[in-house]
This record gives structure tokens, sequence and C-alpha cells, in this order.
């Protein structure tokens, strides 16, 4: 249950990462798949992580504190944004690249893809790499209101296929109705404890 939560700073270096201590959740997407969204609804606030109508506004790391320390969630840069140049997506790749191969807290990535779409050539990337890494990971459906059961179902179905995992693997979300916070809960309690397993490194 998450009871507080509050940002603590942004970075803009991989290699420069703050080390709090807790467990880490990274948010990775593309743009516009509706990270800041996801993460208000976690946290129930509606403007603790910025919204925007215009895709890749999250530039930087974004650190936000959760219960007190307890653990954080981690806002990583969106990647895929067609109009922005070259140069600039290389500085978020590296920027996502250098949080998840330098911070020593990071215990899973919530890999958010649109329920309405085939993941994109930028999303499998992601998934092969933390494969490639070891790095654990959870698949979120987002905008899932938008669909009814039946493509609910499909959806599941297109996207674990296309990232080699099961069906019940996948996390329908939706932050206007709500639908699946419960289940995304249920995730991190299992991710951030028994605390004692997190401090020795183990898994």
């Amino acid at each position: 249950m998450i009871k507080q939560a509050k940002f603590v700073t942004s970075v803009a270096a991989g290699s420069r990462l703050p080390d709090f201590g807790a467990p880490e959740i990274a948010i990775a997407g593309k743009s516009n798949v509706g990270k800041s969204s996801f993460i208000n609804f976690l946290v129930n606030q509606n403007k603790l992580a910025r919204t925007s109508s215009e895709p890749g506004r999250t530039r930087l790391v974004n650190f936000f504190e959760i219960n007190d320390g307890e653990f954080f969630l981690v806002d990583l840069p969106g990647y895929g944004y067609a109009r922005v140049d070259r140069a600039q997506k290389q500085k978020w790749g590296g920027l996502i690249e250098g949080y998840m191969q330098n911070s020593r807290n990071l215990v899973n990535v919530f890999v958010l893809v649109d329920s309405r779409h085939e993941p994109t050539e930028d999303d499998k990337l992601l998934v092969h790499y933390l494969y490639s890494y070891s790095i654990p990971f959870t698949i979120i459906a987002t905008k899932a209101d938008k669909l009814s059961r039946a493509q609910q179902q499909k959806s599941k179905e297109t996207i674990a296929n296309a990232f080699g995992v099961g069906r019940e693997d996948i996390i329908l979300t939706s932050a206007k109705s709500r639908l699946g916070k419960e289940d995304v809960l249920r995730r991190i309690d299992m991710l951030i404890t028994p605390k004692d397993n997190f401090e020795n490194g183990e898994e």
C-alpha cells in the first residue's frame, strides 16, 4: 500500500546517480505511453509526475520517494518519439542505459506498453536489452479502459507473443478507470519484500 509519495530529485547523467539505499523500481516506455499518468494513479496524486499532451517531455531520470523511503519509483525518459532529433534520442538512450547499468538498487523495470497497439520495435529492443543483462522486468499494458473485455484479452495475447512471455505476466492497467492498481501493488510488494533478502543481495 502506498501511503506517501514525493518527488526527490532529477539527474541528467546515468553515471551520477543518487544512492538512497532502498529498492528502486524503474518506469520505462515509449513517449506518450502514459508513464506520468501511471505514476500518479499508482500513488493517488494527480500532479506528482508531470503529464503532458506533448510526447517526449521527460528528459531526465526522476526519483520519487515512496512511504518515507521504503522504496523509490524512478521515471526514465520516454523513447521512440519521431520528432526528436537523432542526437537527442541518443542522449536519452544513453541516460536510460546509464541508469540501468549503474543503479545499485534497481530491483525491477516496469515496461509500459500501449494496450491498444502491438509493441513497437523500440519496445522489443528494450525488453531484449533487459533479457541480455538479466535485469528483471514486468510488462504493464496501459490505457486498457479503451478496450472491451474481449479486446483486452486479445491485447494480452499479442503483447505476450511479441515479448516471449506468458499472458499471466502482463498487467492490464488504466489510470482513468483504476484498472489493475491492486495487481501492480501486489507486484511491488513481492519486489520490495522481504527486506532482509534485498539487503543481502538475494533475489
